[in-house]
């Protein structure tokens, strides 16, 4: 079925629920293999850069972030692997499911309203509108 499954994580809430629906498609196909892709956020790392003491330290508070999945992820015993990618997320996430070729793309929504994802655009929908693949919001 879905051999090749993203889950864009950012270590939210939202990432944990969308995590738990990735594992049930998963779950399907012992073959299956989550890629657990994490974004940092160019605009936001340039004050994380700032504010670290050093270079092993940015990444291990980066790692941090993402814990919960990866946890979460490691007790249910599905293969997974996790890839870091710098840039804007909505983008990120798109050209590297389109350029692994992904099955599916599992992504948690943040929950914005219409009016704030109009102006703002939210990182699910940008990743729902330019995919090549099938891709779930996880609410």
């Amino acid at each position: 079925m879905y051999k090749h499954i993203l889950l864009a994580s950012d270590g939210s809430e939202n990432a944990v629920r969308a995590a738990k629906e990735a594992v049930k498609i998963a779950s399907c196909d012992k073959d299956s293999v989550i890629d657990v892709v994490y974004v940092v956020d160019f605009e936001k790392s340039k004050s994380d850069v700032l504010h670290s003491g050093s270079s092993e330290a940015l990444d291990m508070e980066r790692r941090k972030k993402n814990s919960k999945v990866l946890q979460f992820l490691n007790e249910t015993k599905i293969n997974y692997k996790t890839t870091i990618l710098r840039g804007k997320p909505g983008l990120e996430i798109v050209k590297y499911a389109n350029e692994q070729n992904m099955d599916l793309v599992v992504i948690g929504s943040r929950g914005l309203n219409t009016l704030q994802e109009m102006v703002l655009g939210g990182v699910s929908h940008k990743v729902m509108k330019r995919v090549n693949c099938p891709a779930l919001i996880v609410k």
